[in-house]
């Protein structure tokens, strides 16, 4: 895919930690994609309920407000919305929290704390499948 089209295409991200916020934006944003910041789950619905046009979302599992999973039940829910692929990241050590991510609808998961090349592959994965979904609408 050329730079030109990363570019243009946007990735909604959702952590309350302003550091891993920072970190996965410079990734995102390293790979030629456009990020949009949410800094917890409420403030990524809200942008969500106004605006659909984005390639993949990255949300933290566990925000205030609004949990990551939750907000992936309600795209799920919503046909603007159950194209875009998700990315659930946590720091819990539960396994019932990667089923629960997957049960609810998530694309993919990754555990933090993560390396930087990881993010990068899941990242590409999940937009690969982004290209790969086309739901009519």
């Amino acid at each position: 895919m050329s730079l030109s089209r990363r570019m243009s295409q946007r990735i909604l991200l959702a952590d309350d930690d302003p550091l891993i916020r920072q970190l996965v934006t410079s990734i995102v944003v390293d790979e030629g994609y456009e990020a949009v910041t949410a800094n917890d789950g409420r403030e990524a619905y809200r942008i969500l309920h106004k605006d659909a046009d984005f390639s993949a979302a990255i949300f933290d599992v566990m925000m205030p407000h609004l949990e990551g999973i939750d907000i992936v039940r309600y795209m799920r829910t919503e046909k603007r919305l159950m194209r875009i692929p998700v990315m659930l990241i946590t720091s819990e050590r539960n396994l019932n929290v990667m089923a629960d991510s997957f049960a609810a609808g998530a694309t993919v998961f990754l555990q933090k704390p993560f390396r930087t090349e990881l993010l990068q592959t899941t990242l590409r994965m999940l937009l690969s499948t982004a290209t790969a979904i086309r739901v009519p609408v």
